[in-house]
């Protein structure tokens, strides 16, 4: 119970001299910058400085990205490259599978739909969704 008590005060201790630093220091700004000219440059300062530096942080991040997705493509290149020239494949049947397989995928991208278009009229052409007289504001005549 003890315990308790001396963790109160000290509690209070630390609570009553935070605020009487705080009261100190804030006496002391209000001496130094009355009508708060500097406090408001810092806050623009301090604000516009952490803008640039996300922009930066941003553009570089996205050069970085663009940089490591085109090192596999490169890659890729170099070891098709070196395939290419270890490997040629001159078989006539294999090449017209490929070009098969090529226009069948490129048929199938796109869907075939017929391109005839019904218009019916409507007999009632009113709608109160776009009426005037159902506005927010209805002044008395």
């Amino acid at each position: 119970m003890s315990l308790a008590i001396i963790a109160q005060a000290t509690a209070a201790a630390i609570d009553s001299l935070s605020k009487a630093k705080i009261s100190q220091n804030s006496s002391r700004f209000i001496q130094i910058d009355p009508w708060g000219v500097g406090m408001t440059f810092i806050g623009m300062a301090v604000v516009f400085l952490s803008l640039i530096l996300l922009y930066l942080l941003f553009m570089n991040i996205s050069r970085f990205i663009v940089k490591q997705s085109s090192k596999p493509a490169v890659e890729k290149a170099q070891s098709a490259d070196i395939k290419k020239h270890t490997v040629s494949i001159h078989n006539e049947e294999v090449n017209a599978a490929i070009a098969l397989a090529l226009h069948l995928y490129q048929s199938d991208l796109h869907d075939h739909e017929n391109a005839i278009l019904t218009i019916n009229r409507v007999a009632r052409t009113y709608s109160p969704w776009s009426s005037k007289i159902y506005g927010i504001r209805q002044f008395p005549r």
